[in-house]
């Protein structure tokens, strides 16, 4: 019966708590005078049309307030103000009415019993309500257990949310703040986190959601690392800032990452620096469509620029990104201009249009392999669309460029790191040139989720059952998350003094072969031995591919010096001499245009000492 009345039309569903309320009104009058007068059955028949008038006196106040707007089945214990206000707004209307009609009969303090007891009753009305819908959908739907760690605010806010919502049902809380442990908050038993994995069990949960937004993320990675090859499920609420005016959303809870593992607290950002190329200037990004270019254009927007202008040759990737950031700063100037780098001229009228004051070159091709077999097109848009954006800005007098590169530039084995170091020479032999244009070089190595990162290609694999593939069990790689990645090459920019190159700090090398373990692990699945034949997803080891390093390195030489910021360091690098260079890359360059691979391949070494191809 009362689950065909759960399935009944909205305004029928209030009509029924209106005419509930109707029946209850006069039925709390009663208990209040029996109360008043000790015994169950009162004399009232000097007051009966009391009992009649008093519905219609307080059901139009209860619409007043909104009492019949609510949903129950999402109701919170905030109803309960509106019951209180409702009811004593009723009560003084009630007191009124026994005044004027001078009812000596009707007790004067059964009227603040009343004013109780009619609270108590429409309340309670509510919640019986409440709870037998939930009971109903928990017996009618497949909504999957899930605990919560944290009993803070933000818990309690994702309890009543994950509650309200059709995907999960929360079982638990687990907090190491032992003067909540052993009480209920938001109708759920607080834990020792000590007895997570037991309590999980008994509940037959599989999930675990990490509601700590406002904790460091070296906290949450230890919590995390815990629960690592456990069976469970781990999922995470973003920090505070990600959190919108910090109410908590279904839509903001994500699975774990790796980057929430591996990445590190961050330094906060020295604001002179980082607003010093951005703040009231015009900024261009080149590349802005691709995962650091669109991150640094987030960030730059923070720093309050005057105008940012998008560069960006992909028109999907650049729609993407405009759609975001307008959405996000409708109030900021955001101009998106398609256009490849290799365009010079394009370039020149582009900044001279926008009068630009601050470029950040992230524009490349990255992808190691996919360079090595198209060597031409990767020199081309490395070297030369970097050469050409480098051009324009002096020509336009435009005061910083900054350089994206990255560690594979160090004693290259691939094209793809030898086309960046080559870029980073050519940047060095510009700022020699007489011209206001201030050029450095921001070095760094892997960026956890971006487009050339493994990351997203192990997700892709666990989600589709396995294997997970590594090169090597041996090949380690330095990794940062995006959002600090961009923070830093922000403040470096704003450090250079001409042909500098910033190597960013980036911490211990990760091995890989133990980033995939992590990420099947915190995914849920066990890892399985080929040995033994036990576990979910195995890994497969596919070798080296062509122009990859078991390791990585941020530094040619050691003359390197510290500068003010802890996670930035600034590295003294030999040049090439201008005639040598311009020489050299003049017969590069034609060799890029004939796709001639022997002499591309002669003409990196040359200009690259450093580079030293795989056979």
């Amino acid at each position: 019966m009362f689950s065909s009345i759960a399935e009944f039309p909205r305004k029928i569903k209030i009509l029924m708590m209106l005419l509930c309320d109707v029946v209850l009104l006069p039925l709390a009058l009663w208990s209040a005078v029996a109360l008043r007068l000790g015994t169950f059955t009162p004399d009232v028949s000097q007051f009966w049309w009391v009992f009649l008038i008093i519905p219609f006196v307080t059901v139009p106040v209860f619409i007043r307030f909104g009492l019949y707007r609510a949903v129950v089945r999402y109701m919170d214990d905030k109803i309960i103000y509106t019951v209180i206000y409702g009811v004593s707004t009723s009560v003084l209307m009630l007191m009124a009415v026994v005044v004027m009609a001078k009812l000596v009969a009707l007790p004067r303090s059964s009227i603040i019993i009343f004013w109780v007891t009619a609270i108590a009753y429409i309340a309670a009305s509510r919640f019986v309500a409440r709870g037998l819908i939930r009971t109903f959908e928990t017996r009618k739907d497949r909504k999957q257990n899930v605990a919560i760690y944290g009993a803070g605010q933000a818990g309690r806010q994702t309890a009543l949310a994950l509650g309200s919502g059709r995907d999960f049902r929360p079982v638990a809380f687990f907090d190491d703040n032992e003067d909540l442990q052993g009480t209920t908050l938001a109708g759920l038993r607080v834990y020792n986190p000590k007895d997570a994995l037991k309590i999980m069990e008994q509940k037959a949960c599989t999930q675990l959601l990490l509601a700590m937004p406002s904790s460091s993320r070296s906290v949450r990675a230890e919590i995390i690392r815990r629960f690592e090859g456990k069976d469970i499920v781990l999922k995470i609420l973003p920090g505070l800032g990600d959190l919108v005016d910090g109410k908590v959303r279904v839509e903001d809870i994500r699975e774990v990452g790796v980057e929430d593992l591996l990445g590190r607290d961050p330094v906060p950002p020295f604001v002179d620096l980082i607003s010093s190329c951005i703040a009231g200037r015009v900024v261009l990004v080149t590349g802005a469509g691709g995962s650091i270019g669109a991150e640094l254009c987030r960030q730059i927007l923070l720093n309050l620029p005057t105008k940012l202008v998008l560069y960006e040759r992909n028109e999907y990737s650049l729609y993407k990104i405009e759609m975001e950031l307008t959405h996000l700063y409708p109030s900021h100037q955001i101009v998106s201009v398609l256009g490849d780098v290799l365009d010079q001229v394009h370039l020149q009228k582009t900044m001279e249009k926008h009068r630009v004051h601050t470029v950040y070159h992230a524009a490349a091709y990255k992808h190691v392999p996919l360079v090595e077999n198209n060597a031409d097109a990767g020199i081309l848009n490395n070297v030369f669309g970097t050469l050409a954006a480098a051009k324009a800005a002096l020509s336009q007098g435009v005061e910083n460029f900054v350089l994206i590169s990255t560690d594979k530039a160090v004693r290259p084995t691939n094209v793809m790191g030898a086309s960046k170091r080559l870029a980073e020479l050519v940047l060095q032999d510009l700022s020699k040139q007489q011209g206001r244009t201030r050029f450095c070089m921001v070095r760094f190595g892997n960026v956890l989720g971006s487009s050339g990162s493994v990351v997203p290609l192990f997700k892709e694999q666990i989600k589709a059952g396995g294997p997970v593939t590594v090169t090597h069990p041996e090949v380690t790689r330095f990794f940062m998350t995006i959002p600090e990645a961009a923070q830093l090459v922000l403040q470096a920019g704003s450090m250079g003094k001409g042909g500098d190159v910033f190597v960013l700090d980036m911490g211990e090398p990760v091995k890989i072969v133990e980033l995939a373990r992590k990420m099947i692990e915190l995914s849920g699945f066990s890892v399985k031995t080929s040995a033994s034949d036990v576990g979910d997803i195995e890994i497969d080891f596919v070798g080296l591919r062509p122009g990859e390093k078991l390791y990585e390195e941020l530094l040619i030489g050691q003359n390197v010096t510290w500068t003010k910021h802890p996670r930035i360091m600034r590295a003294e690098e030999d040049s090439l001499d201008p005639k040598f260079l311009d020489e050299n890359l003049k017969i590069l360059e034609e060799a890029c245009r004939r796709a001639d691979s022997t002499v591309i391949r002669e003409a990196l070494m040359n200009l690259v000492k450093e580079y030293k191809p795989e056979a």
